[in-house]
């Protein structure tokens, strides 16, 4: 699955501040997200994003 930055990422999962997109701010081995809803950002490996999403958009 190609990720790039600036990429909104829905996942399967809700944010516990009620949202579930998040932007892409940094690819690599581990992707730096942040929630488009409350701002809050999070580390997560790739092998993660790609078990948990729902889209690409």
């Amino acid at each position: 699955m190609i990720i790039k930055e600036n990429d909104i990422l829905e996942f399967k999962k809700k944010h516990p501040c009620g949202g579930n997109t998040w932007k892409v701010l940094r690819v690599g081995s581990d992707c730096r997200l942040e929630c488009v809803t409350c701002g809050h950002q999070i580390e997560i490996t790739r092998s993660k994003i790609e078990k948990n999403i729902k889209a690409v958009k």
